[in-house]
């Protein structure tokens, strides 16, 4: 796409966006012209909630499909759009609704806490969601005498069991792109950039973890690096983070750990597909109300937990 063609479709989005009254929001790992056009850019549930509170009839989610989703929960009375509705998540899809009321029925005392990485059934299952920023306030919210299971990351909940002390059964999913980061890949890019801290997202496995001078959601990563007096950094998450890290810090250097990462599902999002979509006002998701209505309980369950538990 050349760069005149792309400030038209930019403008035309734009224009449609205020005839249509939208907000279009784009998680931090959509392509740069994504992100550049959105009103707001974020992690999934951060902008979840920051929609929801907004006068907006129309939210237009370049994210996956689970995401669209969170926003129909927060946001029952708007109209949301996911420009291509094939954009899916293949960890969200390692565990449904059946199969979790399978392992519940094995485990009938156990707290269910399910990462916002899932559909809205799986989370209509679930006692309380999580974030990779507030997965230890959960864990550690919970009574101490009850069983824990957690899905359906394991890395995450391996992280959870570190950093919180508490034993819990985990589903047996991953992201394929967090977990196919290796410690023998990390270590060699610290060795070519020897004072240069590494930046891990929890999705990533315990052994690359241990390696971490830091471990961040998204958004963590951004005001981690922000606060940060260093001025090179190796980013331990999917390649899509490196363009809000480097807008916002323009002095200063970011490495991906492996330049691998890339989430095809992350990148299926276009401008022409955002426009077509907010020309035809679809595709649209929607979640059935009895879903809806127990899925937000688990969501609110989460954040009536003191302290920053916004983002994932």
């Amino acid at each position: 796409m050349g760069e005149n063609e792309a400030v038209d479709l930019k403008g035309r989005i734009r224009d449609l966006l205020k005839r249509r009254k939208a907000i279009l929001l784009a998680h931090n790992y959509q392509r740069a012209e994504v992100q550049d056009v959105a009103d707001l850019c974020g992690d999934s549930l951060e902008l979840s909630m920051k929609a929801s509170r907004t006068d907006a009839d129309v939210i237009v989610f370049c994210g996956v499909h689970f995401m669209a989703e969170t926003a129909a929960i927060l946001s029952p009375d708007k109209t949301v759009l996911l420009p291509v509705i094939t954009a899916g998540c293949p960890m969200a899809d390692t565990i449904t609704a059946e199969s979790l009321r399978r392992k519940k029925a094995e485990m009938p005392d156990a707290v269910v806490v399910s990462y916002v990485n899932t559909t809205a059934e799986v989370k209509a299952e679930s006692d309380i969601c999580c974030t990779s920023a507030n997965v230890v306030r959960v864990v550690t919210s919970i009574e101490p005498e009850r069983r824990i299971l957690m899905t359906p990351d394991r890395n995450l909940a391996l992280y959870a069991v570190k950093e919180s002390g508490r034993d819990l059964t985990a589903w047996d999913g991953f992201c394929p792109i967090h977990d196919s980061l290796s410690a023998a890949q990390v270590r060699k890019v610290r060795g070519e950039h020897p004072s240069a801290p590494f930046i891990a997202h929890p999705e990533c496995r315990s052994e690359v973890l241990a390696l971490a001078d830091a471990i961040r959601s998204t958004s963590g990563m951004i005001a981690y690096v922000k606060e940060s007096a260093e001025k090179e950094f190796i980013i331990g998450t999917e390649s899509g983070i490196l363009y809000p890290l480097s807008r916002a810090n323009p002095d200063k250097v970011f490495i991906p750990a492996d330049p691998g990462m890339v989430c095809g599902d992350m990148k299926k999002t276009g401008l022409q597909e955002i426009l077509w979509a907010l020309e035809r006002m679809e595709p649209v998701v929607r979640v059935p109300e009895d879903v809806r209505a127990r899925a937000k309980r688990a969501v609110e369950r989460m954040l009536a937990i003191p302290g920053d538990v916004k983002r994932d």
